[in-house]
């Protein structure tokens, strides 16, 4: 096996060992005369160890993706995130929805280093600039609503989505000069959640985790990933979540005009403007003080101006805008 290198690649140093008793377990689950020619680490990602496997064999080359857990959070949460991204690929399958083909899964790590999930490695890559930002977001908003008309039975319902936030974690800027905004904010996700109509939830559905092909009118979304966190809910809380993250990316008209690309496409949001608004800020609010943490894989794939400053800036900007619009 040789390990890519450059680019996209990885070394041997220490953050790679642990490896053999997983590359043991892929191989075993490998076509008959197939063998793993390279590995390149993916970036891009803060929850997980990805990795792409080159596999070359007499039906000749193909790539596959690892995903390991290496954290000790996510490895004591492993077996109900890989179980979950297990059986979602899986009912996918089915669907329109362009998501990887699930290949193996050792969510105990029975057999492997960490907990490991295998896939299939899907086309296009992750889009982040700002150039070009608006028209991704509206097939960003066309693939969400075809993700929440994914149809489930009883046996494959998932899990009622959980909230990332409540009011006692939520930390505002250090510096703010609206202490006040902050504390109305904090007063909205205090109450109650507000009654909705459930629908099939990818739950951490932002520009980060969907792949993109193609420019120009040929631009098209060519993969979702990421499914660990798929729950049941309002379509209110995809939609607020990545909004956030276009907020965040490109600042805050974009995220204010994510919802009206969503309504656009044909989705249906929450009517009362104070229900709406509720799902918007318990989303916004987990980013505090959160968002230097999510922003560091996008600073890996380019994004070197989403600076802390920058980022808590359009975090209070973005939630000025939402009692503007919706308070």
């Amino acid at each position: 096996m040789t390990t890519s290198e450059g680019a996209g690649g990885v070394g041997t140093g220490p953050d790679d060992r642990g490896w053999d008793a997983t590359r043991a377990w892929v191989e075993k689950g490998l076509l008959e005369g197939e063998r793993i020619e390279g590995v390149v680490r993916l970036r891009g990602g803060w929850t997980s160890r990805m990795r792409r496997l080159d596999v070359r064999g007499p039906q000749g080359p193909r790539s596959l993706v690892l995903r390991s857990f290496v954290r000790p959070f996510f490895v004591r949460h492993a077996e109900g995130l890989l179980g979950r991204e297990a059986a979602v690929l899986s009912l996918l399958g089915d669907t329109d929805v362009p998501a990887a083909t699930l290949a193996a899964v050792d969510a105990t790590a029975r057999y492997c280093d960490h907990p490991s999930l295998l896939m299939s490695l899907l086309p296009g890559t992750v889009r982040l600039d700002d150039e070009g930002a608006d028209e991704r977001a509206v097939l960003l908003a066309r693939q969400l609503l075809r993700i929440h008309r994914v149809p489930v039975t009883a046996g494959t319902r998932p899990r009622p989505y959980q909230a990332w936030t409540s009011p006692e974690r939520v930390s505002p800027p250090g510096d703010t000069r609206r202490p006040e905004l902050w504390r109305r904010a904090v007063d909205v996700i205090r109450r109650e959640p507000p009654d909705h109509r459930g629908c099939f939830l990818h739950r951490d559905y932002h520009p980060g985790n969907v792949l993109f092909s193609g420019d120009g009118p040929a631009l098209r979304i060519s993969g979702v990933v990421d499914w660990v966190e798929t729950s049941w809910g309002p379509a209110d809380l995809d939609v607020a979540h990545c909004s956030t993250a276009l907020a965040l990316l490109h600042g805050v008209p974009a995220g204010m005009r994510f919802a009206d690309h969503y309504v656009a496409a044909g989705g249906s949001l929450a009517e009362d403007r104070g229900a709406h608004l509720h799902w918007r800020l318990l989303d916004a609010l987990a980013f505090a003080p959160d968002a230097e943490k999510v922003a560091v894989p996008w600073r890996e794939l380019g994004r070197a101006d989403l600076t802390p400053e920058v980022l808590s800036r359009r975090l209070e900007e973005y939630v000025r805008a939402l009692f503007d619009r919706y308070g």
